[in-house]
């Protein structure tokens, strides 16, 4: 045969392997072998395992963050607030922004999955159709009616409501730590902290705003204190000296 003809099927071959994709190249992945990107991902069990599991709990539950499998939380916030939390996260706080558009890796298709079948799963609506919730929010409290939080009124919604568990100054007591330390209150917003003041901390024991007094459901104005109370309590650099004690250690100038 001559070379003209090797040529030709030489380039025959080469024509049909790039028409092909080389598919047929021994070593080359199956399409199921073949890795998927994060951006594909459409199982809830890997998005939450991935994103969500290491701070509030593998189930949902018994996590250092606050339970998400817990359909009194889930029956105060409504869908696009839980979407909004899962993609923005909590500025100053450690709950970071999971989606793509603030540096997460979480389409927008992925957080409304985590959001649906969270709520498909651990919530219970019917376990609060006769429940009036407090305002999930301040904002929403205040558009409801009520004045902004005092911490003055706090101060006595928390001797009526709180002390009894987490000690009359709030530094902790027989059934619960401090809730004005400093480093606590750097790693919760006032949201965080109103959020637990109404649905409470199942995983650990502590009531909802039904609770803390039988018979004695908190209303949504002493909700809003008692948080004001709580948020007073935050110093600017937890952990280290006061300004004022800083200020005193600094040489004066001459």
């Amino acid at each position: 045969m001559s070379l003209r003809w090797y040529a030709a099927v030489a380039g025959a071959s080469l024509a049909i392997a790039l028409l092909t994709g080389c598919d047929w190249m021994p070593g080359r992945p199956t399409e199921a072998e073949r890795p998927v990107l994060p951006s594909q991902v459409k199982d809830f069990a890997a998005l939450y395992g991935r994103n969500c599991a290491g701070c509030h709990g593998a189930d949902g539950r018994l996590g250092a963050a606050r339970p998400l499998n817990d359909p009194l939380y889930l029956a105060l916030v409504n869908d696009k607030t839980l979407q909004q939390i899962i993609a923005q996260g909590t500025p100053g706080t450690p709950s970071p922004a999971f989606a793509e558009s603030a540096g997460g890796e979480l389409t927008d298709e992925q957080i409304r999955i985590l959001a649906r079948v969270m709520r498909k799963d651990w919530a219970a609506p019917e376990r609060f159709k006769s429940v009036a919730l407090p305002p999930y929010s301040l904002k929403e409290a205040i558009a409801a009616g009520q004045a902004p939080g005092d911490p003055k009124r706090g101060r006595k919604v928390y001797a009526t409501y709180c002390a009894r568990c987490h000690g009359p100054d709030g530094r902790g007591g027989p059934d619960g730590g401090s809730v004005v330390d400093g480093s606590y209150l750097a790693l919760v917003s006032d949201q965080a902290l109103r959020t637990t003041v109404i649905a409470g901390r199942p995983d650990l024991g502590k009531p909802d705003w039904r609770e803390d007094v039988p018979g004695r459901p908190m209303t949504g104005q002493e909700i809003s204190d008692v948080v004001a109370w709580l948020a007073s309590h935050r110093v600017p650099f937890p952990g280290q000296p006061f300004p004022e004690a800083k200020a005193a250690a600094r040489p004066a100038r001459r």
